[in-house]
């Protein structure tokens, strides 16, 4: 069974960047026809999709947040990482990582075949 796990700072400073990171367990990160998303809610707003890499490191990004987001990958760690930059408080939110198919890897909601981790909480304040 795949699994995914989200670490990261709870507490980012606004203008710092956010980095976290999502090691994945029971599966590679490099398995064929496979993506893996970073997507968010902010408290009290619908989950926004942010971007994917995909098995063979293609990356893939939301247009409202391609200029502040990357998406990289640890193959020998079977880790994904994101970093999204010059942080505000609207960028407040749990973040999830997950698996995903290409039918749904940029759906901002829970899809079939996905798997999701449990989600870090991310609080941006001075």
């Amino acid at each position: 069974q795949v699994q995914l796990q989200e670490s990261g700072p709870g507490l980012v400073k606004p203008s710092q960047t956010l980095s976290l990171t999502c090691t994945v367990s029971g599966g590679s990160i490099t398995s064929g026809s496979v993506y893996w998303s970073w997507i968010r809610q902010p408290p009290g707003k619908g989950p926004e999709w942010m971007g994917a890499i995909d098995y063979s490191g293609i990356t893939y990004y939301s247009p409202s947040l391609n200029s502040r987001t990357s998406i990289s990958r640890n193959t020998s760690k079977n880790q994904f990482t994101l970093q999204l930059r010059s942080v505000t408080p609207e960028d407040t939110a749990v973040y999830y990582c997950a698996r995903r198919s290409l039918s749904y890897f940029r759906s901002s909601r829970k899809s079939p075949g996905d798997y999701w981790g449990q989600g870090t909480q991310v609080t941006v304040s001075s």
